[in-house]
Protein backbone atom coordinates (compact mmCIF):
# COMPACT_ATOMS: atom_id res chain seq x y z
CA UNK A 1 0.00 0.00 0.00
CA UNK A 2 2.66 2.38 0.66
CA UNK A 3 4.17 1.43 -2.55
CA UNK A 4 0.61 2.81 -4.08
CA UNK A 5 0.88 6.24 -2.32
CA UNK A 6 4.53 6.65 -2.70
CA UNK A 7 3.84 6.43 -6.42
CA UNK A 8 1.36 8.91 -6.13
CA UNK A 9 -1.59 6.81 -7.89
CA UNK A 10 -3.30 9.61 -9.48
CA UNK A 11 -2.89 13.71 -9.77
CA UNK A 12 1.27 13.50 -9.90
CA UNK A 13 1.73 14.17 -13.41
CA UNK A 14 4.46 17.09 -12.97
CA UNK A 15 6.06 14.53 -10.31
CA UNK A 16 6.16 11.49 -11.89
CA UNK A 17 7.90 13.05 -15.01
CA UNK A 18 10.78 12.11 -12.44
CA UNK A 19 10.91 8.87 -12.84
CA UNK A 20 12.71 9.33 -16.54
CA UNK A 21 14.83 11.93 -15.69
CA UNK A 22 17.99 10.62 -13.89
CA UNK A 23 19.65 13.43 -14.34
CA UNK A 24 17.05 15.86 -12.34
CA UNK A 25 16.77 13.17 -9.79
CA UNK A 26 20.85 13.14 -8.89
CA UNK A 27 20.21 17.21 -8.76
CA UNK A 28 17.63 17.18 -6.35
CA UNK A 29 19.62 14.09 -4.30
CA UNK A 30 22.62 16.91 -4.70
CA UNK A 31 20.56 20.04 -3.63
CA UNK A 32 18.72 17.28 -0.91
CA UNK A 33 21.64 17.14 0.74
CA UNK A 34 23.17 20.03 0.93
CA UNK A 35 19.83 22.79 0.86
CA UNK A 36 17.95 19.87 2.10
CA UNK A 37 14.32 19.99 -0.14
CA UNK A 38 12.77 18.02 2.61
CA UNK A 39 13.85 20.94 5.32
CA UNK A 40 11.78 23.39 3.06
CA UNK A 41 8.81 20.57 1.93
CA UNK A 42 8.78 17.47 4.57
CA UNK A 43 10.37 19.66 7.08
CA UNK A 44 8.32 22.48 6.22
CA UNK A 45 4.79 19.86 5.88
CA UNK A 46 6.21 18.65 9.66
CA UNK A 47 5.48 21.56 11.15
CA UNK A 48 2.71 23.14 9.65
CA UNK A 49 0.81 20.31 8.64
CA UNK A 50 0.18 18.67 12.11
CA UNK A 51 -2.93 20.80 12.18
CA UNK A 52 -3.71 21.22 8.07
CA UNK A 53 -6.12 18.43 8.14
CA UNK A 54 -7.90 19.76 11.43
CA UNK A 55 -8.62 22.88 8.87
CA UNK A 56 -10.94 20.17 6.86
CA UNK A 57 -12.90 19.99 9.86
CA UNK A 58 -12.85 23.13 11.32
CA UNK A 59 -13.37 26.12 9.38
CA UNK A 60 -15.25 29.05 10.80
CA UNK A 61 -14.12 31.84 8.71
CA UNK A 62 -14.47 30.05 4.97
CA UNK A 63 -18.53 29.90 4.68
CA UNK A 64 -19.70 32.89 2.30
CA UNK A 65 -15.87 33.32 0.64
CA UNK A 66 -16.30 30.16 -1.35
CA UNK A 67 -16.60 31.13 -5.21
CA UNK A 68 -18.14 28.07 -7.32
CA UNK A 69 -16.85 25.05 -5.30
CA UNK A 70 -18.17 21.73 -5.64
CA UNK A 71 -18.41 19.60 -2.72
CA UNK A 72 -19.91 16.77 -4.36
CA UNK A 73 -22.61 16.82 -1.97
CA UNK A 74 -26.43 17.65 -1.87
CA UNK A 75 -28.86 19.04 0.92
CA UNK A 76 -27.18 21.81 3.20
CA UNK A 77 -26.04 25.02 1.71
CA UNK A 78 -22.48 25.38 1.18
CA UNK A 79 -22.59 28.32 3.84
CA UNK A 80 -24.07 25.74 6.21
CA UNK A 81 -21.99 22.94 5.11
CA UNK A 82 -18.56 24.63 5.79
CA UNK A 83 -19.57 26.40 9.08
CA UNK A 84 -19.55 22.57 10.54
CA UNK A 85 -17.16 20.24 11.67
CA UNK A 86 -16.30 17.48 9.74
CA UNK A 87 -16.79 14.88 11.07
CA UNK A 88 -19.42 15.86 13.00
CA UNK A 89 -17.95 14.56 16.75
CA UNK A 90 -18.33 16.46 19.95
CA UNK A 91 -14.75 14.80 21.07
CA UNK A 92 -12.67 16.56 17.84
CA UNK A 93 -12.26 19.79 19.69
CA UNK A 94 -10.59 17.81 22.84
CA UNK A 95 -8.16 15.76 20.87
CA UNK A 96 -7.62 18.74 19.31
CA UNK A 97 -6.30 20.52 21.94
CA UNK A 98 -4.41 17.94 23.66
CA UNK A 99 -2.34 17.50 20.03
CA UNK A 100 -1.36 20.57 19.93
CA UNK A 101 -0.37 20.64 23.71
CA UNK A 102 1.76 17.41 22.88
CA UNK A 103 -0.60 15.31 25.16
CA UNK A 104 -0.36 12.30 22.22
CA UNK A 105 -0.99 9.56 23.82
CA UNK A 106 -5.23 10.77 24.67
CA UNK A 107 -5.21 12.55 21.16
CA UNK A 108 -4.89 9.28 19.52
CA UNK A 109 -7.29 7.96 22.10
CA UNK A 110 -9.65 10.29 21.47
CA UNK A 111 -9.14 10.18 17.63
CA UNK A 112 -9.89 6.53 17.68
CA UNK A 113 -12.70 6.80 19.37
CA UNK A 114 -14.18 9.49 16.73
CA UNK A 115 -13.17 7.39 13.63
CA UNK A 116 -14.60 4.37 15.40
CA UNK A 117 -17.71 6.96 15.19
CA UNK A 118 -17.36 7.69 11.73
CA UNK A 119 -15.41 4.95 9.70
CA UNK A 120 -16.39 5.97 6.17
CA UNK A 121 -15.25 9.64 6.90
CA UNK A 122 -11.63 10.29 5.14
CA UNK A 123 -11.44 13.64 7.87
CA UNK A 124 -11.62 11.41 10.73
CA UNK A 125 -9.03 8.51 9.91
CA UNK A 126 -6.52 11.54 8.49
CA UNK A 127 -7.09 12.72 12.22
CA UNK A 128 -6.22 9.81 13.49
CA UNK A 129 -2.83 9.22 10.97
CA UNK A 130 -1.60 12.31 12.31
CA UNK A 131 -1.75 12.11 15.97
CA UNK A 132 -0.24 8.29 15.63
CA UNK A 133 2.49 9.58 13.04
CA UNK A 134 3.78 12.70 15.43
CA UNK A 135 3.50 10.54 18.47
CA UNK A 136 6.05 8.50 16.96
CA UNK A 137 8.07 11.09 15.66
CA UNK A 138 8.04 12.66 18.81
CA UNK A 139 9.32 9.60 20.38
CA UNK A 140 12.38 9.33 17.83
CA UNK A 141 13.13 12.77 18.49
CA UNK A 142 12.09 14.08 15.08
CA UNK A 143 9.87 16.80 16.07
CA UNK A 144 12.39 20.37 17.30
CA UNK A 145 12.36 22.69 15.46
CA UNK A 146 15.51 23.55 15.51
CA UNK A 147 17.01 20.91 14.03
CA UNK A 148 14.94 22.30 10.80
CA UNK A 149 16.61 26.04 10.59
CA UNK A 150 19.10 24.18 8.58
CA UNK A 151 20.08 20.90 7.14
CA UNK A 152 21.63 19.28 9.44
CA UNK A 153 18.34 16.81 10.59
CA UNK A 154 19.13 15.04 7.23
CA UNK A 155 22.14 13.28 8.73
CA UNK A 156 21.14 13.37 12.24
CA UNK A 157 20.52 9.73 13.49
CA UNK A 158 17.46 9.22 15.74
CA UNK A 159 15.89 6.63 17.35
CA UNK A 160 14.30 3.52 14.94
CA UNK A 161 10.78 3.65 14.43
CA UNK A 162 8.50 1.10 16.24
CA UNK A 163 7.74 -1.23 13.64
CA UNK A 164 4.24 -1.88 14.81
CA UNK A 165 3.23 2.24 14.81
CA UNK A 166 4.89 1.83 11.03
CA UNK A 167 2.52 -0.71 9.80
CA UNK A 168 -0.73 1.25 11.57
CA UNK A 169 0.53 4.35 9.72
CA UNK A 170 0.69 2.71 6.44
CA UNK A 171 -2.77 1.04 6.92
CA UNK A 172 -4.66 4.29 7.96
CA UNK A 173 -3.05 5.93 4.78
CA UNK A 174 -4.00 3.24 3.15
CA UNK A 175 -8.05 3.53 4.01
CA UNK A 176 -7.71 7.16 4.03
CA UNK A 177 -6.73 7.18 0.61
CA UNK A 178 -9.18 4.25 -0.27
CA UNK A 179 -12.02 6.66 1.05
CA UNK A 180 -10.57 9.66 -0.91
CA UNK A 181 -10.33 7.88 -4.06
CA UNK A 182 -13.94 6.21 -3.90
CA UNK A 183 -15.28 9.54 -3.54
CA UNK A 184 -12.99 11.11 -6.46
CA UNK A 185 -14.36 8.37 -8.89
CA UNK A 186 -17.43 9.15 -8.40
CA UNK A 187 -16.98 12.79 -8.95
CA UNK A 188 -13.76 13.98 -9.91
CA UNK A 189 -14.33 17.69 -8.66
CA UNK A 190 -15.07 16.82 -5.15
CA UNK A 191 -13.08 19.62 -3.08
CA UNK A 192 -13.44 17.84 0.18
CA UNK A 193 -12.06 14.99 -1.27
CA UNK A 194 -9.33 16.34 -3.16
CA UNK A 195 -8.14 18.26 0.03
CA UNK A 196 -8.39 14.68 2.05
CA UNK A 197 -6.71 13.00 -0.45
CA UNK A 198 -3.55 16.42 -0.28
CA UNK A 199 -3.33 15.81 3.54
CA UNK A 200 -2.88 12.29 3.10
CA UNK A 201 -0.50 12.33 0.25
CA UNK A 202 1.73 15.38 2.74
CA UNK A 203 1.49 13.22 5.54
CA UNK A 204 3.04 10.04 3.75
CA UNK A 205 5.30 12.20 2.29
CA UNK A 206 6.59 13.42 5.86
CA UNK A 207 6.56 9.79 6.97
CA UNK A 208 8.65 8.50 3.80
CA UNK A 209 11.17 11.18 4.09
CA UNK A 210 11.81 11.09 7.91
CA UNK A 211 10.97 8.01 8.69
CA UNK A 212 12.47 5.90 5.50
CA UNK A 213 14.63 8.35 4.03
CA UNK A 214 13.08 7.71 0.71
CA UNK A 215 13.21 11.19 -0.42
CA UNK A 216 11.98 10.57 -4.41
CA UNK A 217 9.61 9.36 -2.54
CA UNK A 218 8.64 11.67 -0.41
CA UNK A 219 8.95 14.41 -3.09
CA UNK A 220 6.49 12.35 -5.24
CA UNK A 221 3.87 12.65 -2.40
CA UNK A 222 4.55 16.32 -1.14
CA UNK A 223 4.04 17.45 -4.89
CA UNK A 224 1.27 15.79 -5.27
CA UNK A 225 -0.54 17.22 -2.23
CA UNK A 226 0.14 20.54 -3.78
CA UNK A 227 -1.53 19.26 -6.85
CA UNK A 228 -4.48 18.31 -4.99
CA UNK A 229 -4.44 21.39 -3.46
CA UNK A 230 -4.30 23.94 -6.32
CA UNK A 231 -6.90 21.93 -8.00
CA UNK A 232 -8.90 22.93 -4.81
CA UNK A 233 -7.94 26.59 -5.06
CA UNK A 234 -8.88 26.25 -8.82
CA UNK A 235 -12.79 24.84 -8.21
CA UNK A 236 -13.16 27.33 -4.68
CA UNK A 237 -11.22 29.80 -4.55
CA UNK A 238 -12.34 30.65 -1.16
CA UNK A 239 -10.92 27.35 0.37
CA UNK A 240 -8.32 28.90 2.94
CA UNK A 241 -7.11 25.88 3.96
CA UNK A 242 -5.53 24.48 0.98
CA UNK A 243 -2.93 27.63 0.71
CA UNK A 244 -1.01 26.21 3.47
CA UNK A 245 0.39 23.42 1.41
CA UNK A 246 0.69 25.55 -2.03
CA UNK A 247 2.35 28.29 0.39
CA UNK A 248 4.59 25.76 2.13
CA UNK A 249 5.74 24.61 -1.39
CA UNK A 250 6.14 27.82 -3.20
CA UNK A 251 8.39 29.35 -0.33
CA UNK A 252 10.90 25.79 -0.69
CA UNK A 253 10.95 25.99 -4.38
CA UNK A 254 11.03 29.52 -4.78
CA UNK A 255 14.45 29.84 -2.20
CA UNK A 256 15.96 27.81 -4.23
CA UNK A 257 19.52 29.09 -6.19
CA UNK A 258 18.89 29.83 -9.66
CA UNK A 259 20.32 27.30 -11.58
CA UNK A 260 18.24 24.49 -9.43
CA UNK A 261 14.66 26.59 -10.28
CA UNK A 262 15.50 26.32 -13.56
CA UNK A 263 15.84 22.57 -13.12
CA UNK A 264 13.07 22.14 -11.34
CA UNK A 265 10.92 24.13 -13.70
CA UNK A 266 11.79 21.94 -16.71
CA UNK A 267 9.65 18.81 -14.44
CA UNK A 268 7.20 21.64 -13.56
CA UNK A 269 8.32 22.37 -10.07
CA UNK A 270 8.06 26.13 -9.46
CA UNK A 271 6.85 28.54 -6.77
CA UNK A 272 7.88 31.97 -5.54
CA UNK A 273 8.83 32.49 -2.20
CA UNK A 274 7.29 35.65 -2.15
CA UNK A 275 4.14 33.48 -2.92
CA UNK A 276 4.46 31.35 -0.42
CA UNK A 277 4.72 34.15 2.30
CA UNK A 278 1.73 36.19 1.54
CA UNK A 279 -0.23 32.89 1.37
CA UNK A 280 0.86 31.42 4.40
CA UNK A 281 0.29 35.26 6.14
CA UNK A 282 -2.75 34.99 4.31
CA UNK A 283 -4.04 31.92 5.86
CA UNK A 284 -2.41 33.00 9.55
CA UNK A 285 -4.48 36.17 9.86
CA UNK A 286 -7.84 34.00 8.61
CA UNK A 287 -8.85 33.57 12.26
CA UNK A 288 -9.37 29.74 12.17
CA UNK A 289 -7.59 26.56 12.55
CA UNK A 290 -5.20 26.94 10.41
CA UNK A 291 -3.96 29.74 11.44
CA UNK A 292 -1.89 28.32 14.00
CA UNK A 293 0.06 25.92 11.31
CA UNK A 294 0.66 28.78 9.01
CA UNK A 295 2.38 30.95 12.35
CA UNK A 296 4.22 27.80 12.60
CA UNK A 297 5.67 27.63 9.67
CA UNK A 298 6.04 30.84 9.20
CA UNK A 299 8.11 31.17 12.34
CA UNK A 300 10.05 28.25 10.57
CA UNK A 301 10.73 29.83 7.43
CA UNK A 302 11.23 33.66 9.11
CA UNK A 303 13.97 31.67 11.32
CA UNK A 304 15.64 30.12 7.95
CA UNK A 305 15.88 33.22 6.30
CA UNK A 306 17.65 34.69 9.30
CA UNK A 307 14.49 37.32 10.21
CA UNK A 308 14.97 36.37 14.00
CA UNK A 309 12.36 39.49 15.03
CA UNK A 310 9.55 38.38 12.91
CA UNK A 311 9.71 35.19 14.10
CA UNK A 312 10.25 35.51 17.76
CA UNK A 313 6.72 37.98 17.46
CA UNK A 314 5.33 35.71 15.74
CA UNK A 315 5.98 32.64 18.49
CA UNK A 316 5.45 34.51 21.15
CA UNK A 317 1.55 34.94 19.63
CA UNK A 318 1.53 31.19 20.09
CA UNK A 319 2.95 30.62 23.66
CA UNK A 320 0.07 31.75 25.64
CA UNK A 321 -2.10 29.64 23.40
CA UNK A 322 -0.46 26.14 23.86
CA UNK A 323 1.12 26.48 26.99
CA UNK A 324 1.58 23.19 27.50
CA UNK A 325 3.49 22.75 24.16
CA UNK A 326 7.26 22.25 25.71
CA UNK A 327 8.59 22.40 21.73
CA UNK A 328 6.94 26.10 20.96
CA UNK A 329 8.30 26.91 24.35
CA UNK A 330 12.15 26.40 24.10
CA UNK A 331 12.08 27.84 20.70
CA UNK A 332 11.53 31.45 22.75
CA UNK A 333 15.11 30.89 23.85
CA UNK A 334 16.86 29.39 20.42
CA UNK A 335 15.52 32.99 18.97
CA UNK A 336 16.63 35.47 21.95
CA UNK A 337 20.27 33.31 21.35
CA UNK A 338 20.24 34.29 17.47
CA UNK A 339 19.37 37.70 18.21
CA UNK A 340 22.19 37.62 20.66
CA UNK A 341 20.23 38.68 23.53
CA UNK A 342 22.06 35.81 25.85
CA UNK A 343 20.42 37.03 28.84
CA UNK A 344 17.36 37.00 28.09
CA UNK A 345 17.54 33.08 26.43
CA UNK A 346 19.12 32.40 29.78
CA UNK A 347 15.77 33.91 31.61
CA UNK A 348 13.81 32.01 29.07
CA UNK A 349 15.41 28.47 29.22
CA UNK A 350 15.37 28.72 33.16
CA UNK A 351 11.87 29.31 32.92
CA UNK A 352 11.11 26.38 30.97
CA UNK A 353 12.95 24.34 32.99
CA UNK A 354 11.23 25.31 36.51
CA UNK A 355 7.97 25.42 34.57
CA UNK A 356 8.62 21.38 33.58
CA UNK A 357 9.56 20.57 36.76
CA UNK A 358 6.72 22.08 38.07
CA UNK A 359 4.23 20.05 35.71
CA UNK A 360 3.89 22.69 33.43
CA UNK A 361 4.66 20.41 30.46
CA UNK A 362 2.89 16.54 31.18
CA UNK A 363 5.28 14.09 29.47
CA UNK A 364 7.18 16.85 27.75
CA UNK A 365 10.89 16.48 27.58
CA UNK A 366 11.85 20.08 29.55
CA UNK A 367 14.78 18.34 29.90
CA UNK A 368 16.26 20.15 26.66
CA UNK A 369 16.07 23.17 28.33
CA UNK A 370 18.50 22.00 30.53
CA UNK A 371 20.77 21.29 27.52
CA UNK A 372 20.24 24.20 26.13
CA UNK A 373 21.02 26.39 28.99
CA UNK A 374 24.23 24.48 29.46
CA UNK A 375 25.21 25.27 25.62
CA UNK A 376 24.83 28.79 26.29
CA UNK A 377 26.67 29.21 29.54
CA UNK A 378 29.15 27.40 27.39
CA UNK A 379 29.45 29.79 24.65
CA UNK A 380 29.81 32.01 27.36
CA UNK A 381 33.15 30.41 28.95
CA UNK A 382 30.45 30.10 31.95
CA UNK A 383 32.21 26.72 32.57
CA UNK A 384 31.39 25.79 35.68
CA UNK A 385 27.78 27.11 35.18
CA UNK A 386 27.53 25.04 32.01
CA UNK A 387 28.37 21.79 34.06
CA UNK A 388 25.78 22.70 36.46
CA UNK A 389 23.24 23.01 33.91
CA UNK A 390 24.01 19.96 32.05
CA UNK A 391 23.55 17.98 35.28
CA UNK A 392 20.29 18.70 35.37
CA UNK A 393 19.09 16.54 32.87
CA UNK A 394 20.21 13.68 35.15
CA UNK A 395 17.44 14.86 37.59
CA UNK A 396 14.35 14.60 35.39
CA UNK A 397 12.88 11.29 35.86
CA UNK A 398 12.48 9.69 32.58
CA UNK A 399 14.76 12.26 30.31
CA UNK A 400 15.08 11.24 26.92
CA UNK A 401 18.13 9.41 26.28
CA UNK A 402 19.91 11.05 23.61
CA UNK A 403 19.56 13.88 25.83
CA UNK A 404 21.11 12.49 28.52
CA UNK A 405 24.13 11.23 26.65
CA UNK A 406 24.66 14.96 25.01
CA UNK A 407 24.15 16.13 28.33
CA UNK A 408 26.92 13.73 29.63
CA UNK A 409 29.07 14.50 27.05
CA UNK A 410 29.09 18.52 27.68
CA UNK A 411 29.38 18.16 31.59
CA UNK A 412 32.50 16.03 31.02
CA UNK A 413 34.08 18.49 28.62
CA UNK A 414 33.58 21.43 31.40
CA UNK A 415 34.71 19.14 33.97
CA UNK A 416 37.88 18.91 31.47
CA UNK A 417 38.01 22.94 31.13
CA UNK A 418 37.55 22.85 35.10
CA UNK A 419 41.17 20.44 35.86
CA UNK A 420 38.19 17.55 37.20
CA UNK A 421 39.59 15.00 35.63
CA UNK A 422 37.84 12.27 37.93
CA UNK A 423 34.46 14.12 37.00
CA UNK A 424 35.28 14.19 33.87
CA UNK A 425 36.10 10.31 32.88
CA UNK A 426 33.21 9.02 35.29
CA UNK A 427 30.76 11.10 32.59
CA UNK A 428 32.54 9.81 29.40
CA UNK A 429 31.86 6.86 30.87
CA UNK A 430 28.43 7.15 31.02
CA UNK A 431 28.35 8.28 27.48
CA UNK A 432 29.73 5.50 26.35
CA UNK A 433 27.55 3.07 28.65
CA UNK A 434 23.93 4.60 27.14
CA UNK A 435 25.04 4.03 23.54
CA UNK A 436 28.81 2.87 22.13
CA UNK A 437 28.14 3.48 18.67
CA UNK A 438 27.00 6.80 18.74
CA UNK A 439 28.52 9.93 17.49
CA UNK A 440 28.66 11.02 21.44
CA UNK A 441 30.68 7.96 22.31
CA UNK A 442 33.14 8.31 19.67
CA UNK A 443 34.06 11.71 21.33
CA UNK A 444 33.71 10.55 24.57
CA UNK A 445 36.40 7.57 23.80
CA UNK A 446 38.67 10.61 22.40
CA UNK A 447 38.18 12.77 25.58
CA UNK A 448 39.17 9.69 27.45
CA UNK A 449 42.21 9.57 25.88
CA UNK A 450 42.89 12.97 25.58
CA UNK A 451 41.34 15.78 27.99
CA UNK A 452 39.02 18.14 26.47
CA UNK A 453 40.87 21.51 26.07
CA UNK A 454 39.63 24.94 24.64
CA UNK A 455 42.24 26.84 22.05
Amino acid sequence: MHEQIGRCRSGCEASDRLDGRVSFSTVIYFWWKTRAIVAGVTGGLLLTLSGAIWQASASQTMAGQLAGGNRGSTGPTATQEFSQVRPLDSENAAAFERFYNLDYDRSVQGFQRVMDRHPDDPFAVNHLLTSVMYRELYRMGLLDPGDYADDSFLDTPHRAADPKVIAQIKALAERAENLEEARLKANPNDVDALYARGITRAQFAIYTGLVERAWISALRNAVGARQDHERVLELAPGYLDAKLVVGVHNYVLGSLPTGLKLASSLVGLTGSREKGYEYLQEVARGGGENSTDARIALVLFLRRDHRYPEALEMLRGLLPQYPQNVILALQEGSLLRSLHRDAEAEASYRKVWQNGRAGGFGAGHYEFAALDLGDLLRAEKDYAGAAAAYELVSEVPKPDPEVLQKANLGAGEMYDLQRKRDLAVRKYDAVIAANSSSRPADTARKRLREPYRVD
